[in-house]
């Protein structure tokens, strides 16, 4: 039987995490976001399954040849899951395997013809930031550190897209106050307006997943470079891990991580999976 397990249980789960497996999971465990856990066994569990607050997928972790718990799955997904992704507005979900071995199971339980994206991660050490290949902004374009009072609004300088921040803040975070406890971000503004945000949207432990988003009017000027230099200046400054997550596809996307400093650190494979 599969259950659900309330927060203050997440820590059985800590046991089923690999060394080398997503942040996403390891946040999870730890409480930082809005997501909720489902396993085969509450008081002592071998396999199971992150449903991320942001709504965006669900991470398979614990053992991946637990025949009694996937064969439950693919019907638990369709009968209890279905019907509260729907009311949010899912037709489907990705499913991701904290580890390697679940990508064979997936298809197993979900189907063979499941299309697959790769991902590549990268972090980055103090040692091996490049900070000389950091751009120079063009006239009118600031970089402003996102603060408590820019978030609710209500500060000495309020921004004319406020909502365009908020938004992206709390499709990660539970609440602003979760976000300042846990989190840092930048942005960049030109004439008023947030035009490009870079921000922590998961953290654990001094590990902070980075999420970056530029309005596309302004692309192509290398605001999202100049926030991401900004944002991993104060994490390396406060003993901060950062940590890039982007589709394999996303040339533009590796070629700043690396631009930076960044390293690969793993690689790892999503699935596509509609409802039935």
């Amino acid at each position: 039987m599969i259950s659900e397990l309330d927060p203050t249980e997440f820590y059985k789960c800590k046991p089923l995490l690999v060394q080398r497996g997503l942040l996403e999971s390891k946040a999870a465990i730890e409480g930082t976001h809005s997501d909720r856990i489902f396993v085969d066994d509450p008081m002592s569990p071998a396999s199971g399954f992150i449903w991320l607050g942001s709504n965006n997928g669900f991470i398979l972790i614990g053992n991946e040849e637990n025949a009694e718990f996937n064969s439950k799955l693919n019907h638990y997904f369709n009968t209890v899951i279905k019907p509260e992704a729907n009311r949010v507005g899912l037709t489907g979900f990705e499913a991701i395997g904290d580890h390697p071995k679940w990508n064979k199971t997936i298809k197993n339980v979900f189907g063979e013809n499941l299309k697959g994206y790769n991902q590549k991660v990268y972090e980055l050490q103090k040692d091996h930031y490049i900070q000389k290949h950091e751009p120079l902004l063009e006239q009118g374009y600031e970089t402003v550190k996102i603060t408590k009072s820019i978030l609710d609004n209500n500060g000495s300088e309020t921004y004319r897209n406020i909502e365009f921040l908020q938004s992206k803040v709390l499709e990660f975070w539970p609440s602003f106050d979760k976000f300042f406890q846990q989190g840092l971000g930048y942005m960049m503004v030109h004439r008023n307006k947030i035009v490009s945000v870079c921000f922590s949207g998961v953290v654990a432990g001094n590990v902070h997943g980075i999420d970056i988003e530029t309005i596309p009017h302004h692309q192509g000027k290398k605001l999202a470079q100049k926030g991401a230099h900004a944002f991993v200046q104060d994490c390396l400054e406060n003993e901060i891990t950062p940590y890039w997550d982007c589709m394999e596809i996303n040339e533009a996307s590796v070629a700043v991580a690396e631009k930076i400093g960044f390293r690969n650190k793993l690689h790892y494979s999503w699935y596509r999976v509609p409802f039935d």
